[in-house]
Order: structure tokens, then C-alpha cells, then sequence
């Protein structure tokens, strides 16, 4: 996954706007664990919201290629 996109004029890295994904898909996450009151049984929301965005970093680094999205 090496590359970059152009966005009008502006080459973005690849990994930028997986990143950016990501923090949209954890932001989804976050607010359904706090909906249903999950956050209670966890010791460090924080960490636990780092943690799950890193996982959803490292879902799409790994799916977006074999998606056949190049980017």
C-alpha cells in the first residue's frame, strides 16, 4: 500500500485516509459500546478506544488490498 491519491491538486498519502476511515468506523463503535453501557465492564476507556482504533487501522490496511481497491 504505498502510493499516494491526488485530491484536487493535493497528493494525500494512502495511509492518511485510512486512518481517517478508521477514526470514522471507531467513532461508530465507540458510541454503540457506550450505548448499550458496555464501557461499565472496562477498566480504561481510553486505552480501550485507542486500542479498537488501531485494530480497525490494521482491518483495513490488511482488507482494502485484497477488496482490489488500489490505493
Amino acid at each position: 500500500m504505498i502510493g499516494e491519491i491526488a485530491l484536487g491538486g493535493v497528493y494525500v498519502p494512502t495511509f492518511l485516509l485510512l486512518a481517517l476511515v478508521a477514526l470514522m468506523l471507531t467513532m461508530g463503535v465507540v458510541r454503540l459500546i457506550a450505548a448499550f453501557g458496555l464501557y461499565r465492564f472496562l477498566a480504561y476507556r481510553a486505552a480501550v478506544d485507542l486500542s479498537l482504533f488501531v485494530l480497525v487501522l490494521g482491518a483495513l490496511a490488511f482488507l482494502v488490498p485484497t477488496f482490489g481497491i488500489r490505493l
